[in-house]
């Protein structure tokens, strides 16, 4: 049982741990531009996944929030939210949220005449719970199967491995220095409790039976 309640928790963990970078770390989506538009947003339910408002848009309840409408090569559509993260989480530091709009309006294009760009942007798409991702910079690219490397993605992630590495490390040599003698000490010294119990029943035994 505990065994399987061991590979449960990690599994749970490992999921969260997954959900985590893939919600934080920067995706690129090849889109053409449709349309574009502001509109007014409840403070809600749902804030966990829109940037932290102001103090005066907490007050009032509500705010404006830019939206990019997009169509992917396959038709279909996908729009995405554009909001400043500011000096918050997560730490892309987006002060530039109406100059990215005026670039998204400007590559406005029909099907006829298609400027693809690549947006990269952070968040999920949900239509159930009404949450977009959010844009963090648009680049014009040469057709829809343009290829994106995400080297954001290879640097933090190896990063964050070499990190991890470094403290399986050190855990490791502190676990040899420091727990391992002192488990071998404990261990010892219940083995000698357990001769010294023996040689005491072994005596109250002797007696007993000289009796």
């Amino acid at each position: 049982m505990m065994r399987y309640f061991k590979w449960g928790f990690f599994a749970v963990l490992a999921l969260l741990v997954f959900a985590f970078f893939h919600y934080t770390l920067p995706q690129h989506d090849i889109v053409r531009i449709v349309g574009t538009e502001n509109r007014r947003i409840d403070y809600g339910q749902h804030s966990i996944f829109w940037a932290t408002p102001d103090k005066a848009a907490q007050a009032v309840g509500s705010r404006d929030v830019f939206f990019i409408q997009t169509q992917r090569p396959n038709g279909k559509p996908m729009v995405y939210r554009n909001e400043d993260t500011g000096w918050g989480w997560p730490p892309y530091f987006k002060l530039d949220s109406s100059n990215l709009q005026a670039v998204a309006q400007d590559l406005v294009s029909t099907k006829a005449n298609p400027v693809w760009v690549s947006i990269t942007h952070y968040g999920w798409r949900n239509e159930w719970i009404s949450i977009y991702p959010n844009a963090v910079s648009i680049n014009v690219v040469s057709g829809p199967d343009a290829t994106i490397i995400p080297w954001a993605n290879i640097v933090i992630l190896t990063f964050l491995l070499i990190v991890l590495l470094f403290l399986r490390a050190m855990w490791r040599q502190f676990r040899r220095r420091s727990i391992d003698p002192v488990i071998e000490d404990m261990e010892e010294a219940w083995d000698g409790v357990e001769d010294r119990a023996e040689g005491l029943w072994g005596r109250v035994k002797r007696r007993l039976g000289g009796k």
